[in-house]
């Protein structure tokens, strides 16, 4: 539903981050320093730079006008210089078509940037604000710039849990629907949130309380403490082995290393087997799928 509400909005209906720092300047100005803000830049070779440097960034760039190029080789935090893209055989990159049925360049495009993305007279793609900013999240805001109220402004901190989930997955990925097959033993895909998320008990039998943003403040990239949220339901965990000063996230999210230059916290929270034979970050021993 939100895509679809997205499609009949007009550039008209945003307002832009600047009218937004007007009255909230203070969030704003937090805001456009965070890794979505910088999710998407373009730089002085024309080449278009997904990802703020958080991990990695990606480089695309227009070919023709109705080609663009996803570049082969990717910057990484890691080592601090180029490697193969994620999903490429080599480095000489995807293209894709502007106009294409499945629409793959403008998608990227749109969740990187935020407002109405438009085709200029050179036939480029030319985002209405480049990164994530306060839209993306809030709705248009052009009627709440002109008029502020609380009803004509989204807010996530009034959706239910599975509604802010599938709000950030209609970038991070939407959780599988019910009988639609996901396959978690592919390491690539725990860096879809939303999909892992949707599985853990955690969220499940939360009863709507548990969400993204239990631990992910949207204006800031600092998280908060994720042990004050586990300590609500688990005040008195019982474990099977000496956990020291761990964070609760360190043994209960462990990370996931698709490629030894990036790393996921696999959101299905539970309880994994972390070392040894039979070691498994990819699902937990304990879980709840709720389907």
């Amino acid at each position: 539903m939100v895509a679809v509400a997205f499609l009949l909005l007009t550039a008209q209906d945003f307002a832009g981050a600047r009218s937004c720092a007007v009255c909230h300047s203070e969030i704003a100005t937090t805001q456009e320093q965070t890794h979505h803000a910088k999710a998407l830049a373009l730089g002085k070779d024309l080449r278009w730079a997904f990802g703020a440097g958080a991990q990695a960034i990606t480089y695309v760039s227009q070919v023709d006008e109705d080609t663009y190029l996803e570049h082969g080789q990717s910057w990484y935090k890691k080592s601090g210089g180029l490697a193969l893209t994620p999903g490429h055989q080599g480095p000489e990159g995807v293209t894709y078509k502007t106009f294409a049925p499945d629409a793959n360049i403008l998608r990227c495009f749109q969740c990187h940037s935020t407002g109405k993305p438009r085709i200029n007279a050179a036939r480029a793609i030319e985002p209405a604000e480049a990164g994530v900013r306060c839209e993306a999240c809030h709705g248009a805001g052009a009627d709440h710039a002109a008029a502020p109220a609380r009803e004509n402004i989204q807010n996530p901190r009034r959706l239910t849990a599975t509604q802010v989930n599938d709000q950030c997955g209609q970038c991070h990925r939407m959780p599988p629907a019910k009988g639609v097959a996901t396959n978690f033993e592919n390491p690539w895909n725990v860096r879809h949130q939303p999909v892992y998320f949707s599985q853990s008990a955690c969220f499940l039998k939360s009863e709507g309380k548990l969400s993204c943003l239990n631990c992910h403040n949207p204006h800031e990239d600092t998280k908060v403490a994720a042990e004050a949220q586990c300590l609500a339901c688990h005040a008195k965990p019982k474990h099977q082995t000496v956990v020291s000063n761990k964070p609760c996230v360190s043994c209960h999210m462990p990370v996931v290393n698709p490629s030894p230059l990036l790393g996921f916290a696999n959101h299905w929270i539970g309880v994994y087997r972390l070392t040894g034979p039979g070691a498994n970050l990819l699902r937990p021993l304990k879980q709840g799928t709720g389907r």
